[in-house]
């Protein structure tokens, strides 16, 4: 067995790599001094702070850390914070002896009562014992010369003994984890990924491999981890075209599980949750630890994992301000912080990853004020689950060490540098249900997955301004009978945009977004439309929650504070009844409150004690809870009352008095819309405050300086309130950022065209069909625009006339292809026919001067009277009908050796090539089985290999090129350095 000092923490701060391989033995230095690193001093600072919830888990009667939901993992938090020379009592609350004692004692206890040690309290079940099993066993490691060698031992059964569990089932289920499967070897992808599962069955396998002085047993393991861990993250279409060699072995040869959608998202219970994909990294972080603390070599595919490039690039598509991506679909995990460092950390800390470095220390730069919020002193107190509160310990402690085994934490790449490389669309496919877009300014999606349809907008990346987990815009609990959508394609089409449209509710409603960030909104009229939720509540230290959200509109400017979580103030007047009438109940339930209280003028509360009456009672939960002082009784309607909206409670003061305010403490069913009232006499009541306070104005509003609505059409109105915004409109653009003149885009004049819905907003059009019939040949004007589309557009004295047709049900985003200066004459008539060719037809009578732009090409055509001039642009076409721009591509990662990414093939950058390398083949995913009719290759200066093009309708059984395929390749044999290298392959 290996013994390891409390001091051998500090001495591995040496490493300087961990690159993709680390080192076998860490080199000796001192760990880098605070200041140095400002992620890990949060970090420590964190766990110090988190150690009063840990404390709060001591239980007298056992000596130990309690054993439910597995809160006695919390002593790894302790045996790193027990391994720092600047442990600070103040900060934990305990000091440093105590926690020592209560840490080994807790060791001692549960090392004996785990099941592979003899006990028979927990431990060998692989979900989710196992994962526990890893941070007792680390956490005793480190702390192992405080250990008994009774103790000592009992620690190495647990890490040897689920090692050997693991192994003997093979690649059958664990009896003891109920209906937890790998599904064999096969994984799964559709509906519930195998990720996890696969994960959970290399996790088990570390900490024996790590700690086992027993090298045949090592061995053995090794092989299955590495099976395991290759297979987690496995898609068969992109590794049996990878033989990339991982830890010695080639991934086509090894994988065989299927887990991935081939857009690269996983699911988890029938919808695409970020989190759940974000387990390939947590536990490959959970792994790598051990090995890293024993002085053993990291295994090559924790760090080299196939497909872990495409999933990475996934999540930073659906990434935000605050280091976690939107939950688009089912949000039980957001905003849970703790539960989200370790996947971070390890891909920044461990793979050297600067973009994964700036979401860690974003991320981290809030782990501080949401500790410190209420409820204190917990890492993830948004969750229902109280086994990630250890767990979230715990993995915040592994973070903290992979910076402590760096002697130079990782760079982070700029904010601005993250999203503009995170930027980018995507359609995820009919199965996934997910059309999302990252843009530098914002994030915005439309989910058409049955039973989580949305759209989503979340401008300036915020995640705590528009509350994602409800629909934006769109009514929520819509039920479509059909949708469309599209994902356009900077590199393909020209613009970065996406288009949705969906039939619901015997009406149509659509959404695009824009590459500057906006959204646009179109419907027929859908009732409870033109919504967003807001985040009002106090946080001190997370920008935006100050417990109230600034309004700018036409005229005026409101501060709307969140009163539903704080007082209730109101001008002080006479009254001896005050009481609570509803007029909106937020859930089925009806209203329950824990607590009711009447303000006098120094906020003192004059209802306690006194007794109240209410429209109906709970006969479990009377009126009289809810001023009996108790935090934990309650005053609800009565069952059959839950449905009436104007149910109230009142409270008799005795005497008339002076008031001034009140505060509720509502239960889970609050009032959404409430009024307090008062009374002198008990009949007669005058409204004192209306809760929400709201605003109403007319076409446009600012939300906070972060954002902005404008309206169209209709009667104009927008209600706002602390928590909500409500501008039902038949079309609604939404602004990013606080400097947009939103009064200005509110009073220029819109395009129109009959039978179609229309947006010019940031000089793109957003053009909607919301009919069943397709449109043809339609006249669109667009009076504010100097800019030409794609397609025929004459200038009138009013601005231009373009000519537009589209199916029913579709919406369509034209970025302007060309700008228009100069004076020509009305009736001159261009039309485009992509980004690098334009004709200019000047009218009969007069002839035409135009300075046409594109970017930085400036061309002026002096056309005569009834001719035309055509004009040709360099640079690259969009959009191209070549249908391999753009594609995914394989290999994926890792890539073989001397191989350049496949992509570089299809960027349409002429700069950019494939090198083939050794391995010499390359796949292009065209994403359906279509015609194919032509297959051009271009290649770099050198001498050219022979080459050959294979073809396969199903990814996985090539043969020559046919009429028909969806994977084209491309091989090249005899590939050496310095030979041609592919720079465009291009499919017709």
């Amino acid at each position: 067995m290996f013994a390891l000092s409390r001091r051998h923490l500090l001495a591995l701060a040496g490493i300087s790599g961990l690159t993709s391989t680390f080192a076998s033995a860490p080199a000796h230095a001192a760990a880098p001094a605070r200041g140095t690193n400002p992620v890990a001093d949060i970090y420590r600072d964190a766990l110090h702070v988190h150690t009063r919830w840990v404390e709060e888990q001591w239980d007298p009667a056992i000596g130990a850390y309690k054993a439910a939901d597995f809160r006695f993992a919390a002593v790894l938090g302790n045996a790193v914070l027990l391994g720092m020379e600047d442990y600070d009592s103040r900060l934990t609350g305990v000091d440093a002896a105590t926690l020592r004692s209560r840490t080994v004692a807790t060791i001692r206890r549960y090392a004996a009562s785990n099941k592979l040690a003899g006990g028979a309290e927990w431990g060998r079940r692989l979900f989710w014992d196992s994962a526990f099993e890893l941070y007792f066993v680390l956490a005793a490691r480190l702390l192992w010369t405080d250990l008994d060698p009774v103790t000592q031992g009992n620690v190495q059964r647990i890490a040897e003994g689920q090692a050997a569990y693991a192994y003997q089932l093979n690649a059958g289920d664990d009896p003891l984890s109920d209906e937890r499967t790998p599904n064999g070897t096969d994984g799964g992808w559709r509906g519930d990924s195998k990720l996890e599962e696969m994960g959970v069955y290399a996790q088990a396998l570390a900490p024996g491999m790590a700690w086992t002085d027993d090298a045949a047993s090592a061995a053995a393991w090794r092989a299955r981890f590495r099976f395991w861990a290759t297979n987690a993250s496995a898609l068969p279409e992109a590794d049996r075209a990878n033989p990339a060699v991982v830890d010695g072995e080639r991934i086509d040869r090894l994988s065989s599980a299927h887990n991935l959608h081939d857009s690269f998202v996983v699911e988890n219970n029938d919808s695409f949750n970020p989190h759940y994909q974000a387990e390939l990294w947590r536990m490959a972080g959970r792994a790598a630890i051990h090995f890293l603390v024993a002085g053993r070599a990291v295994p090559e595919v924790l760090t080299r994992q196939p497909n872990g490039g495409q999933l990475w690039r996934t999540l930073r598509l659906l990434a935000s301000d605050a280091g976690e991506p939107v939950m688009p679909m089912a949000a039980d995990r957001y905003h849970l912080y703790g539960r989200n460092v370790l996947p971070l950390a390890f891909l920044a800390q461990v793979h050297g990853d600067r973009d994964a470095a700036r979401a860690e220390a974003d991320l981290a730069e809030r782990l501080m004020p949401y500790l410190r919020f209420a409820p204190e002193h917990r890492l993830t107190k948004f969750s229902a689950e109280e086994k990630e509160e250890p767990e979230a310990r715990a993995e915040l402690a592994i973070a903290y060490l992979f910076h402590k085994l760096r002697a130079k934490p990782v760079p982070p790449v700029s904010r601005e540098q993250f999203f503009r490389r995170a930027a980018g669309t995507r359609d995820f496919g009919g199965d996934v249900g997910l059309t999302a877009h990252q843009s530098a300014s914002a994030f915005a999606a439309a989910v058409t997955k049955p039973d989580f349809v949305k759209f989503l907008w979340q401008p300036n990346h915020d995640n705590w301004l528009v509350d994602t987990r409800v629909p934006a815009f769109l009514p929520a609990d819509v039920t479509p009978s059909s949708h469309w959508t599209r994902a356009y394609s900077r590199v393909r089409d020209g613009v970065d945009a996406t288009a949705t449209v969906l039939a619901v509710n015997g009406g149509y409603a659509g959404f695009t977004t824009l590459p500057t960030g906006t959204v646009v909104y179109a419907s027929t009229g859908l009732p409870g439309e033109g919504g967003l939720s807001l985040f009002t509540f106090a946080m001190p230290g997370i920008p935006g929650l100050d417990g109230a959200r600034t309004f700018t509109y036409a005229g005026g400017r409101a501060e709307l504070p969140d009163q539903l979580i704080g007082d209730i103030p109101f001008a002080a007047r006479r009254a001896r009844y005050v009481r609570m009438l509803g007029r909106e109940p937020a859930t089925a339930e009806g209203y329950s409150l824990w607590g009711f209280a009447v303000l006098d003028v120094t906020g003192a509360d004059l209802a306690q004690g006194a007794m109240p009456t209410a429209s109906s009672d709970d006969p479990w939960n009377p009126a009289r809870h809810a001023t009996d002082g108790n935090p934990s009784t309650r005053w609800s309607v009565a069952p059959e009352e839950r449905g009436r909206a104007d149910s109230w409670l009142a409270v008799d003061l005795g005497s008339a008095v002076r008031v001034a305010g009140a505060r509720i403490a509502w239960d889970a069913a609050y009032g959404k819309r409430f009024v307090i009232q008062t009374s002198t006499d008990g009949r007669t009541w005058e409204d004192a405050a209306e809760v929400p306070q709201t605003r109403t104005t007319a076409r446009w509003v600012g939300i906070d300086g972060r954002a902005g609505i404008v309206t169209h059409g209709g009667d104009g109105r927008i209600t706002v309130t602390a928590t909500s915004v409500s501008a039902p409109a038949p079309l609604l653009e939404g602004y990013a950022g606080g400097r947009t003149d939103l009064a200005r885009l509110a009073a220029r004049p819109m395009p129109t065209a009959e039978g179609l819905a229309v947006s010019d907003a940031d000089g793109h059009l957003s053009v909607f069909n919301l009919s069943a019939e397709p449109v043809r040949d339609v006249t669109v004007r667009l009076p504010a625009q100097r800019g030409l589309f794609r397609g025929e557009q004459v200038l009138t004295k009013r601005g231009l006339e373009w000519t537009a047709s589209l199916d029913g049900g579709t919406a369509r985003v034209e970025p302007p292809r060309f700008t228009v200066a100069g004076d020509p004459p009305p009736g001159t008539r261009f039309t485009v026919r992509d980004s690098q060719h334009v004709t200019v037809t000047a009218p009969a009578q007069r002839r035409a001067v135009v300075t046409l732009h594109r970017g930085s090409w400036e061309k002026t055509v002096r056309v005569p009277a009834g001719k035309s001039r055509s004009v040709s642009v360099p640079g690259a076409l969009t959009p191209t009908a070549d249908l391999a721009r753009g594609r995914t591509t394989f290999p994926t990662s890792p890539l073989p050796e001397n191989m350049t990414s496949p992509d570089f093939a299809v960027d349409g950058d002429p700069a950019t090539s494939w090198r083939p390398g050794a391995a010499g083949r390359m796949v292009v995913d065209l994403g359906a089985v279509i015609p194919v009719a032509k297959v051009a290759l271009t290649w770099t200066r050198g001498r050219r290999r022979p080459h050959r093009l294979e073809a396969s309708t199903d990814g996985r059984r090539y043969g020559p090129l046919g009429a028909r395929a969806r994977y084209v390749a491309v091989v090249v044999e005899g590939w050496r350095p310095g030979d041609a290298e592919l720079a465009n392959l291009a499919v017709t």
